[in-house]
């Protein structure tokens, strides 16, 4: 395994076809997938010669966490899907290797569980509920239990149409549950219907489609953690973030599984920096695959990068050992790029450091 991308074949060896379709398609014609990757694809590294990079620093702190690379694991449910361990190897793995995880509301292990298995940065993702006291009794858990940060998914009123689960009929195998919630509030998850992905057909009962910029203020309330905001595309939606209280955001485009043709995250992020102009860190999530990528991101303005399906690929392989494995080639990749930059620390990647299509600027 020398690249993250040698994890892929071997996950998809191992997953059933249905499993393998859930975590690897995206919605509609999946142009939003292959944009994400192809926006990386196009950018240009700009080295600069004759510097001392005997020692390279990729450390950095993010919300009052230390990582050893700018670097953790997105979001995604069901880790049990892909590893009998599910997000506690996922976290375990992380931590080993200096990486934030990031766990999914639909964790198929408690976050008691998570915490106990962790070395490194926790933090929890929320999609917004109807039910809010569900929602506020879990956001409290995970304060009592070390996670260090709440982070609400708003690209995400309904789910993505996304036909390889509909052609599947994909549906949670009943032994996988979402082991944070009350197993009443998942029953349709786990309820087969032909032409139908449980996924969806649950979040349509469940997700709350009436919420606005107002209802944060009640969310940042509910407990003392900071709130980050992951499916920002815009500038306006940069801008609004900041305003109404924000900590961090996350570019994202849901790793093209939302609304199919929505700009590349990588192409979004430069205008997302701009507007939040220093207010808050800035991170980005979507088809990074390599150390280059990460870079890439860093020079565009990001503070840190999440990667998922790279993470599951890995976990279904190896389970923790897998996840630390492919987290720390990735952090290895971006410290070798950054010696063959010229770039020995990462206040050093600036935007002069690649070309994307536009003037850089220095």
């Amino acid at each position: 395994m020398l690249c993250a991308d040698d994890y892929r074949a071997l996950a998809h060896a191992r997953l059933r076809g249905d499993v393998w379709d859930f975590l690897d398609g995206g919605s509609g014609a999946e142009l939003s997938v292959d944009a994400n990757r192809a926006a990386f694809d196009r950018a240009l590294l700009r080295p600069r010669t004759l510097v001392d990079v005997s020692r390279i620093d990729t450390t950095r702190k993010l919300l009052g966490g230390a990582l050893t690379a700018p670097l953790g694991v997105a979001p995604i449910a069901y880790h049990r899907m892909y590893h009998p361990e599910g997000e506690t190897a996922t976290a375990a793995g992380a931590g080993r290797a200096g990486a934030l995880f990031v766990a999914s509301i639909f964790a198929s292990r408690t976050v008691e569980e998570i915490a106990a298995a962790a070395t490194g940065p926790l933090w929890l993702q929320l999609y917004w509920l109807r039910q809010r006291a569900a929602l506020a009794e879990l956001a409290r858990r995970a304060q009592d239990a070390g996670f260090r940060a709440l982070v609400l998914t708003v690209d995400a009123p309904r789910i993505g149409k996304r036909l390889r689960d509909l052609r599947n009929g994909f549906v949670v195998d009943p032994d996988i549950r979402a082991a944070n919630l009350d197993p009443a509030l998942m029953t349709s998850a786990h309820e087969r219907r032909d032409g139908a992905s449980s996924i969806a057909t649950h979040a349509a009962l469940t997700f709350d489609q009436t919420v606005t910029w107002h209802d944060l203020a009640w969310l940042k309330g509910v407990t003392d953690l900071p709130v980050v905001l992951k499916g920002i595309l815009t500038a306006e939606d940069a801008a609004r973030a900041v305003e109404y209280g924000a900590d961090a955001v996350i570019v994202s485009n849901h790793g093209g599984r939302q609304l199919d043709g929505a700009v590349p995250a990588l192409r979004a992020l430069p205008e997302v920096v701009a507007a939040v102009a220093g207010r808050c860190p800035v991170l980005l999530d979507g088809s990074v695959r390599t150390g280059r990528d990460i870079f890439v991101a860093l020079a565009l303005g990001a503070e840190a990068v999440l990667i998922g399906r790279p993470a599951l690929w890995a976990l279904t392989a190896g389970g923790a050992d897998g996840v630390a494995h492919v987290l720390s080639l990735l952090s290895a990749e971006l410290e070798h790029t950054m010696a063959l930059t010229g770039r020995p620390a990462l206040a050093d990647i600036g935007r002069d450091a690649v070309l994307t299509g536009e003037r850089p600027q220095s």
